[in-house]
């Protein structure tokens, strides 16, 4: 028998109520530790905290609105899904427009969430701050990585987003099934019968960590927030490289897209990790005028 982590982790908090549940818990912890990161880098320059509530109010709206209509956009199902016999299996998006508003029901693409958030930054940098794109970049790259941390955790509560499967010694049995606490005889079938997989999840909150903790040494002790985009162009690099590294790992989220090549989650990142590069390019490039 192959070693693997059984992991059957109930995501309810409450019994017998799906919400609140233990992936909200952790979503709510990642914007806070990550509010708590960015006031301290407003005060240090003496923006007052209204300008801050304005902040986190636009992230959280287009995190929330954002994610999920990458999920619609970029996974689907669009239209309903019938199996072989003309049974109803899945309900599209397109054909059921008020599943959009589910997200209790699971379903959010991060870059989805990414592209909502660069928007959303413009306008507060329009409407409120009053300072360069950049400069409120910059300011939120390290809070976002820490939010992702927590938020990988919960798909790995939930037992959503799984890797493939592996023989590897840390490889995880996702078995959430109730029934099987209770009866050791219906465990040990449940057991036998599923696949030891990558925890990608898992993968993925580690990486994140390892990436807020970097993007907080790189503003805090480097002071690279004195050169606007090194900050963001390094977040854009790391979390979108782990993203398409950590991505050959994972199951396809789309099942008529297993045979590509690279993903729809590689796919994506690959603009976002071209932006880093371009960003640290250019503020290298001004770093050197400045000297001359």
């Amino acid at each position: 028998m192959i070693n693997a982590i059984h992991w059957d982790v109930t995501p309810q908090l409450i019994d017998g109520w799906d919400t609140p549940n233990l992936y909200g818990l952790l979503f709510v912890t990642g914007l806070i530790l990550g509010y708590f990161v960015i006031r301290r880098m407003y005060r240090k320059e003496g923006i007052p905290d209204a300008k801050l509530d304005t902040l986190v109010l636009y992230v959280i709206i287009a995190t929330i609105v954002g994610a999920r209509m990458g999920h619609v956009l970029f996974y689907g199902p669009y239209w309903d899904v019938y199996n072989s016999a003309g049974i109803r299996v899945e309900e599209g998006y397109f054909s059921h427009p008020y599943n959009i508003i589910k997200i209790w029901e699971g379903g959010l693409a991060s870059h989805g969430g990414a592209f909502a958030i660069l928007f959303a930054l413009w306008v507060y940098t329009k409407r409120v701050s009053k300072k360069s794109y950049l400069w409120i970049l910059d300011k939120i790259a390290a809070p976002v990585a820490a939010a992702g941390i927590f938020i990988r955790l919960g798909n790995l509560v939930n037992s959503e987003i799984v890797g493939k499967q592996t023989d590897l010694p840390w490889g995880f049995k996702f078995i959430y099934h109730p029934d099987s606490i209770i009866d050791p005889t219906q465990f040990q079938v449940v057991w036998e019968n599923v696949m030891v997989r990558h925890p990608s999840q898992l993968y993925e909150s580690l990486a994140y960590l390892a990436i807020f903790i970097f993007l907080l040494v790189l503003y805090w002790k480097r002071e690279a927030w004195k050169q606007e985009g090194v900050v963001f162009g390094w977040f854009m690099i790391l979390v979108f490289g782990a993203r398409f590294l950590i991505e050959f790992t994972k199951e396809p989220q789309v099942t008529e897209r297993g045979e590509w090549l690279l993903n729809t989650g590689q796919l994506l990142s690959i603009p976002f990790v071209l932006t880093g590069v371009y960003l640290l390019w250019r503020a290298r490039k001004k770093a050197a005028q400045t000297a001359v």
